[in-house]
């Protein structure tokens, strides 16, 4: 049996990327994204799926510090669209709720809704949990939101769907696992992530990320953070198109460690449909 680890409670939108990406295999729900990951290390898991950036609320900041350290390598990517559902005890209607309840980001993904039926927000510590908290209390003033699954999951009716405020709400997520697995290197749309710390030298950041561009490569993703709270020690999470064994890319990537102090590849993974699919709507 094959078992895919997430963060959250089950019905949570990590649960459902779960479940659309691996079909069939059982999910694991963990308290927070450092027991997913422990989960993985220590073969309770195969796999762990975790969000990375969100198309509204942008990145995952717990991610970008864990996943350097984790030991752990990207084998993949998933997006999934956020479908918001609001949803509540039976007996329930649009008339009776006065309150929603969810996870703050998911409270503020739905600010029509709150305005057109009038209700009070109230901050959930995730949505699935949110979901489990009204049906477990009962009523009919207090609604939560949440996605379908999590209305299935803990025997809730859906009062509406699809309540959030923009259509291309998705989430990104890295697919985990303990060993390396790259993509071939002939194999077509292939991203490749990694992480590095430029030196502490004028222009350094410059320098390093002229390779890129002198050899055509594609970066898709930069987002820079602090380590250990100074703010003078900062790293970067990059992805961007290519494989490192292809030569434009391994070029770049040997010029990036001249300049760098520290240099690691999370993964080189095939690209996920949906980068394809939305090119159309950035252009």
């Amino acid at each position: 049996m094959s078992i895919i680890a997430f963060q959250g409670l089950p019905g949570a939108y990590s649960d459902l990327a779960c479940r659309a990406a691996y079909p069939g295999w059982t999910t694991l729900p963990c308290p927070s994204f450092e027991a997913a990951m422990a989960a993985l290390r220590e073969t309770r898991a195969d796999l762990a799926m975790l969000p990375c950036e969100n198309s509204l609320a942008g990145r995952v900041p717990d991610i970008h510090r864990l996943l350097p350290e984790s030991g752990l390598s990207v084998i993949g990517e998933h997006f999934e669209r956020v479908e918001h559902c609001l949803m509540a005890p039976k007996g329930a209607t649009l008339a009776t709720i006065k309150r929603a309840h969810s996870h703050p980001v998911a409270l503020g993904q739905v600010l029509n809704i709150l305005r057109e039926l009038n209700l009070a927000p109230v901050i959930e510590a995730d949505t699935a949990g949110a979901a489990a908290l009204i049906a477990e209390r009962g009523g009919t003033e207090d609604a939560a939101i949440a996605s379908a699954l999590a209305a299935e999951i803990y025997g809730l009716e859906i009062l509406r769907r699809n309540v959030e405020d923009a259509a291309h709400n998705t989430t990104r997520f890295y697919v985990m696992a303990r060993e390396r697995q790259d993509a071939p290197v002939d194999a077509a749309d292939t991203v490749t992530s990694f992480v590095f710390r430029v030196r502490n030298l004028p222009a350094a950041l410059y320098k390093a990320l002229g390779g890129f561009a002198t050899n055509g490569v594609n970066m898709t993703k930069l987002e820079s953070y602090m380590l250990d709270g100074h703010f003078t020690a900062t790293q970067f999470l990059c992805d961007v198109d290519g494989h490192p064994e292809q030569p434009a890319l391994r070029r770049a990537l040997e010029e990036l460690a001249f300049f760098s102090k520290e240099l690691r590849i999370l993964g080189a993974y095939p690209a996920h449909p949906y980068r394809r699919e939305a090119e159309p709507a950035a252009e």
